[in-house]
């Protein structure tokens, strides 16, 4: 069974290894952590008053794609596939209303930010990004979605429906997702032994990446952060330029991998990955199913078809 283990886990970022398994399942993982995994974001602007110099359309993009903090997001229905609302897509079991009002009345430029947007629902609003900004000022007064002059309004209304990144990048969870192999390496003493210190220094440098260092005390070779390594095969070039093949070995491990999650802060890095995993398994219970009725219909012919109504 694949094995898990978390390294680093922060609110908007994760590091963790992922063992025995293959790349199928890795890159699978990947795939559904960035565009199966359902956050909330708007879909719908109604526009009353809009008179900034940005139009309608530019505005309802930029709202589109501020992240809302989107825990229930699991829980919410598909707006195509709610029964309360036949479809409509604004009932209080698929969707959140905004709405947004600003005025400027003096003569500075007045920021209109992803912050003056009013949720009917406390659990689904603007994503705060002030505990992670650089400076105190960055971020305080959230997301700028358009700035305006004096006598300048916007007035709107929003709806939020839930929704995957597979159908527009606004619902994407993750701001990045990769994984890498881990890698092996394995340094021939014997042949690192009859390089000089000088040697030794050249070929440590070669590497793009800190991945070799040489011990101030014994003068050896060694490997001090392996994930560091890219698969660039600089130093292995660098060895037989030297006249030294096979002076280091260095193989990926098919079983191992390690990944890097970044979110855009809608849901928490771990939730995640706990709710990619989910979804991952929803549907290898419906490949499983489905094989399991291509199977039937083997043995049983028209009766099984019949059966399920076919």
């Amino acid at each position: 069974m694949p094995r898990v283990k978390i390294r680093e886990l922060r609110d908007d970022y994760a590091r963790f290894e992922l063992r025995d398994t293959d790349a199928s399942i890795a890159n699978a993982l990947r795939r559904v952590m960035i565009a199966e995994v359902p956050t909330i974001a708007i879909d719908l602007v109604e526009i009353e008053v809009n008179s900034s110099v940005l139009n309608d359309e530019f505005i309802a993009h930029r709202l589109g794609l501020i992240p809302l903090t989107s825990d229930r997001a699991m829980s919410m229905r598909f707006s195509r596939d709610c029964d309360a609302c036949d479809g409509d897509g604004q009932c209080e079991f698929c969707s959140v209303e905004f709405h947004l009002m600003a005025v400027c009345r003096n003569d500075e430029t007045q920021d209109v930010t992803s912050s003056d947007l009013i949720s009917s629902d406390h659990t689904v609003v603007p994503v705060d990004y002030s505990e992670s900004a650089a400076s105190i000022d960055e971020f305080r007064g959230g997301i700028t979605i358009v700035k305006l002059r004096k006598g300048q309004e916007v007035k709107l209304r929003a709806i939020a429906r839930k929704g995957i990144g597979k159908d527009h990048a606004k619902w994407s969870p993750a701001a990045t997702v990769t994984f890498m192999y881990e890698p092996e390496i394995h340094i021939n003493e014997d042949l690192m032994e009859s390089l000089t210190l000088e040697e030794k220094k050249e070929w440590v440098e070669s590497s793009p990446t800190p991945v070799f260092e040489i011990d101030q005390v014994t003068q050896q070779v060694m490997v001090v952060d392996a994930e560091a390594y890219t698969y660039d095969d600089e130093v292995i070039k660098k060895a037989e330029a030297m006249g030294k093949p096979g002076l280091v070995e260095i193989n990926a491990k098919q079983d191992s991998f390690i990944f890097t999650v970044e979110t855009t802060g809608a849901i928490k890095a771990s939730q995640l990955l706990l709710n990619a995993i989910e979804i991952l398994k929803q549907k290898l219970d419906a490949v499983r199913l489905s094989e399991d009725t291509v199977e039937a219909d083997d043995q049983f012919g028209e009766l099984g078809a019949h059966m399920r109504g076919g």
